[in-house]
């Protein structure tokens, strides 16, 4: 199941967008999807990332506690 989301793009981007899809033999939402699955892939490999990832985690628990004290 796939949930609907809006995306506003600079109308160059939006542009930029079509051309490659419309190269690349599909559509722009697709070329979006790859796009942000690679992001994704991509920062969880990147060791800065998840470490500061963690202590952001670590910490919203931290508050998360202490409110529910």
């Amino acid at each position: 199941m796939a949930k609907q989301t809006t995306v506003r793009l600079p109308e160059e981007l939006a542009e930029d967008a079509e051309a490659v899809a419309r190269v690349k033999g599909t559509s722009v939402n697709q070329l979006i999807v790859d796009s942000l699955a690679a992001e994704i892939e991509r920062v969880r490999r990147d060791k800065d990332f998840t470490a500061r990832a963690k202590h952001l985690l670590e910490r919203d628990k931290e508050l998360l506690e202490r409110l529910a004290r």
